[in-house]
């Protein structure tokens, strides 16, 4: 069966019961699979064919919240077209809409929370003025709770709206009534219509500040809790704007013409000035420069690039001009992918959230029943009525399971965000459970622990030869050929010499010899370049000259070139794949972590071990000489051992190890076969950031836990006190928006993580 996926924008969700009513809904419908999100106020639905969007739609607007599809952006408008001519949208953001709301409320409630806890300044008939002043707050301050919480009850279901609705309107209700007919001390209205203003000595009984107070708070509470929303996705918005509007396209003629970038198609060159954005992922054609990556992954050093390199979208063009050929546009860019993996991140839910959200679904319900239970108990045992329904209000307003709903995703959004800044792109949040657990991680030695280039180390010139003329000679026969050992000893020999690899002599007479090395005439020497048997093979001399120069490079792990000419051997050079300057801290960092670090390789055994030697690996934890099909046999067998195994790699060869792994990580600067079987990429080809990407997982998994612990705990705290009587139910008020607060800003904390 074919599915399709869509997003929903989900307006009216105020708590967690609501983001899972509207879940289970969405999942009764044969074919679908949907999750849905309160911090982001988003749906991810999949749904199978013969489901329209329209019913997933009417589907939420009938459990009485808004629904609507989240389509792309208009394109860029076309050259000539007015983009200021296209409508623009000025409506209020939900923050502003509170702010309002909480303002005026705040102007009428405080004078009558004063004059309710300070006596002194009550005066005659203050009460009235108190009611004229509240009567608004509740009303239209509290309006919002008071619509929701009925289009619930239509659909016979409870939230956070509920509790609050119910307990600022029976404090208003039973205000009103004391007042008119008289309940709160002296007698107020005894016959009919007929009544006597109630005076100072029947205050006792009136609940206008709790009202009026408790929708103040909680107003204060949503608005906090909607700024502090905005700021936890503030990284995704930051990352969706970075690339550039527009670029210029080289025509047939070499003509610039200047268009919006989503117009560009593969193969389309376009001009990058010192200090443009880059308009998409490609390849420079002509030209030299560095480019600042910083935005993409967090690395401050701008990365030097020329002819052949690839660029990123996005980044920014810190030097000279560049002509990049486009090979990845729209949503295949590198840009476009990490903010899908983002925003699928921040989407998905944590097993432990899923458990919350259970909770809260029956949670108001048993809550609502607790309050009657409570007010029952205190009528039954002759306490009064004011006193009963003081502990019954208490225990409605202090019990929102708003803060159980923003536990997790506000900690996710935050800290997938804050990922995304550093170039650590966490896959879902289930991903988070599995770094706390990992104590063993596999290396992927290529590209990963080294730089996966193989370079020139060591020259050893005999028999009278000097080392300009052994790199010169050397230098020139191997630059006729593409074998990566042979191009790192040109490009080696050009560098140490000052001069640029075409600039060396051109051989005559080239010949390779597959798997033993190459011969020609340079310069009118006939010179061979390779291993032991192609030089014995012709005849050489002097190749015991060279005999322990080549035992040393074997036990160093490097690659010996023997270099001969006009029959005599007159060199050696060593070339190696370099390990990255970083790899030593790395190791090291993993190894604080609580990791122990092991060293996986197709090399040969010295080669690895002299890679563990210079990272700080021990011998014993590297595995060598292992076919590329037999990585993910490694990985099973480190896990058999009963450990639980992180896997870091970049190459094809990698994939099925990074997906045997309990937990992939993916270097960004590899294929996409690798990156697509990681649970983490690393956009930078830093292994240190292997470590930042585990320290942040389980600092996220951390702040989670924590927020679930202080929202739970809140509620099993302060129930029992609210039914005890012990609690003012204008303080449960102000209590629960701190609630709420505490748990998005906790997870704010996220932003700060280096």
């Amino acid at each position: 069966m074919n599915t399709s996926e869509v997003e929903l924008a989900i307006g009216g969700m105020t708590c967690a019961s609501c983001s899972a009513r509207i879940e289970k809904k969405l999942n009764r419908i044969e074919g679908v699979t949907a999750s849905v999100n309160l911090a982001t106020e988003k749906a991810k639905v999949a749904y199978a064919d013969g489901v329209e969007v329209g019913r997933l739609v009417a589907t939420v607007e009938r459990l009485g919240y808004s629904a609507h599809e989240i389509v792309p952006p208009p394109p860029d408008p076309e050259p000539g077209e007015d983009a200021a001519a296209r409508p623009v949208t000025t409506d209020l953001t939900e923050a502003d809409r509170l702010l309002q709301r909480l303002l005026v409320s705040a102007a009428l409630a405080l004078p009558v929370v004063v004059l309710a806890m300070v006596p002194s300044l009550q005066f005659e008939y203050w009460q009235w003025l108190s009611l004229t002043l509240a009567a608004p707050v509740v009303v239209w301050g509290g309006l919002p709770f008071h619509r929701a919480a009925a289009l619930n009850a239509r659909h016979g279901a409870a939230t956070m709206d509920t509790l609050v609705s119910l307990g600022t309107l029976a404090a208003f209700g039973w205000s009103v009534w004391a007042l008119f007919l008289g309940t709160a001390g002296e007698p107020g209205m005894r016959h009919g219509f007929e009544f006597t203003i109630a005076r100072g000595d029947s205050s006792s009984a009136l609940y206008l500040e709790v009202a009026a107070g408790v929708v103040m708070f909680i107003l204060l509470g949503r608005y906090l809790e909607a700024r502090s929303k905005r700021k936890a996705g503030a990284a995704l918005r930051a990352l969706l704007v970075l690339g550039a509007k527009d670029v210029s396209v080289l025509g047939p003629d070499g003509t610039e013409v200047r268009v919006p970038v989503g117009r560009l198609a593969v193969g389309d060159r376009f001009v990058v000035r010192p200090g443009e954005t880059v308009g998409t992922d490609g390849r420079v054609v002509e030209g030299t420069s560095a480019v600042d990556v910083s935005m993409l992954t967090g690395e401050s050093v701008p990365a030097d690039v020329t002819v052949g390199d690839a660029v990123t979208g996005a980044t920014v063009n810190a030097g000279g001009r560049l002509v990049v050929e486009a090979t990845r546009v729209g949503a295949d860019t590198q840009l476009a992918r990490m903010a899908r993996l983002v925003e699928d991140a921040q989407s998905g839910k944590a097993e432990v959230q899923r458990l919350a959200d259970r909770v809260a679904a029956v949670f108001v319900p048993v809550v609502i029943a607790l309050a009657v239970a409570t007010l029952g108990f205190w009528l039954g045992n002759g306490v009064g009525s004011a006193a009963a329904f003081t502990a019954a209000v208490a225990v409605l307003i202090i019990a929102c399971p708003c803060a159980l709903g923003l536990a997790t995703p506000t900690a996710l959004l935050v800290g997938t965000g804050r990922g995304a800044q550093l170039g650590i792109l966490i896959k879902g949040p289930e991903v988070l459970e599995s770094t706390r657990r990992v104590d063993t991680v596999v290396l992927d030695k290529t590209g990963t622990v080294t730089t996966g280039r193989m370079a020139l180390q060591d020259v050893y010139a005999v028999d009278g030869a000097g080392e300009k003329e052994l790199l010169r000679l050397a230098g020139a026969l191997e630059h006729a050929s593409e074998h990566p050992v042979a191009r790192a000893v040109a490009a080696g020999a050009a560098r140490r010499l000052g001069l640029d690899a075409g600039a060396l002599p051109v051989p005559r007479d080239f010949e390779n010899v597959p798997g033993h090395g190459v011969r020609g005439t340079v310069d009118g020497h006939v010179v061979l370049a390779g291993r032991t048997r192609l030089l014995a093979e012709a005849g050489v001399t002097g190749l015991d000259d060279l005999a322990a120069a080549h035992r040393r490079a074997e036990a160093a792990g490097r690659t010996a070139v023997l270099v001969a000419w006009d029959g005599a051997a007159r060199g050696l050079l060593t070339v190696a794949d370099t390990v990255k300057d970083t790899s030593p801290e790395a190791v090291r960092r993993l190894r604080e972590l609580g990791l122990c670090p092991v060293l996986l390789t197709g090399d040969n055994k010295a080669v690895a071990e002299a890679v563990a030697r210079d990272v700080g690996i021990a011998s014993d934890a590297v595995y060598a000489e292992v076919l590329p099909q037999d990585k993910a046999d490694v990985v099973r067998r480190l896990q058999d051992e009963g450990r639980v195994v992180a896997m870091v790699g970049d190459g094809v060869n990698d994939a099925a190890a990074l997906a045997t792994a309990d937990l992939g990580l993916a270097m960004g600067t590899g294929t996409d076969a690798a990156i697509e079987a990681g649970d983490l990429t690393l956009v930078r080809g830093d292994l240190r950031v292997a470590a930042d990407a585990i320290r942040l997982a389980r600092r996220t998994l951390t702040t989670i836990k924590g927020n679930l612990c202080w929202a739970f705990g809140y509620n099993v705290a302060a129930l029992p006190l609210a039914a005890a009587g012990l609690l003012n139910p204008m303080i449960a008020g102000a209590a629960m928006a701190f609630s709420s607060v505490f748990v998005v800003t906790n997870s704010l904390r996220l932003r700060s993580f280096t």
